[in-house]
């Protein structure tokens, strides 16, 4: 079965990578620039959970 969850556009990727270091700042794990194999399950977690909850946040505030 092969993924299908890479990012095609150049400009999105690099927007991307920069949303993912703010994200992981604002919980306060450390991310270095391209394979982070060391990070706890716990520490993505939380990363790919403040992703999750600013961009529900800007979806809700364009709603408005």
């Amino acid at each position: 079965m092969k993924s299908n969850n890479q990012i095609n556009v150049p400009e999105a990727k690099q927007a991307m990578e920069q949303f993912k270091m703010e994200a992981a700042n604002e919980v306060g794990v450390n991310l270095s620039n391209g394979y982070n194999g060391e990070l706890t399950s716990r520490e993505a977690g939380s990363v790919g959970g403040q992703m999750v909850k600013k961009m529900i946040e800007a979806y809700e505030k364009g709603m408005k």
